[in-house]
């Protein structure tokens, strides 16, 4: 859901097998709907490049709230209702925040874990941005990005060292 609750499309590369949204929206880890070329992509968040498309097109922004289904969408507090004022973005501070979310959900029931553990504070980050947000704060989030996947990618590499 995009600002103002428009739907859209958002632009990915597809690091799942055809149709594992029927199997719930929220990745497990260790997640067997993954690809194998998949986990490569996402581990160094390349599935996220094609949303520039989504910028080109003005549904999303660099900088702002990450979309959210409309299954979370619907359950937005009235408070909550201020994140889709804004244009969804590409990063903000709850992708920095779990740019892991796979291992913060686990592998165990990850839906559930998601909407009791997780939404409320994704929501409050984002809440953040909408009162928070200028282009100073941009700049702060993406340079925070750009770090969150580099301590991400030498993690992984470290972890493809220690298994050979």
């Amino acid at each position: 859901m995009g600002q103002a609750g428009r739907q859209f499309a958002i632009w990915k590369f597809r690091t799942m097998q055809p149709d594992s949204e029927r199997h719930g929206t929220t990745t497990s880890l260790g997640d067997s709907r993954i690809t194998p070329f998949g986990g490569v992509l996402r581990r160094f968040k390349l599935d996220e490049l094609p949303q520039l498309i989504n910028v080109l097109f003005g549904e999303m922004s660099i900088v702002g709230p990450r979309p959210e289904v409309e299954e979370h969408t619907k359950e937005y507090t009235a408070e909550e209702q201020a994140i889709l004022t804004v244009p969804p973005g590409i990063t903000d501070y709850a992708s920095i925040r779990f740019a892991a979310l796979d291992e913060v959900v686990g592998p165990d029931n990850p839906h559930e874990v998601y909407v009791t553990r997780v939404r409320a504070e994704k929501n409050q980050l984002r809440l953040k941005y909408v009162a928070n947000r200028s282009f100073r704060e941009d700049l702060r989030i993406i340079a925070a990005t750009v770090g969150a996947i580099a301590k991400k990618t030498r993690k992984s590499v470290a972890q493809q060292s220690a298994d050979v």
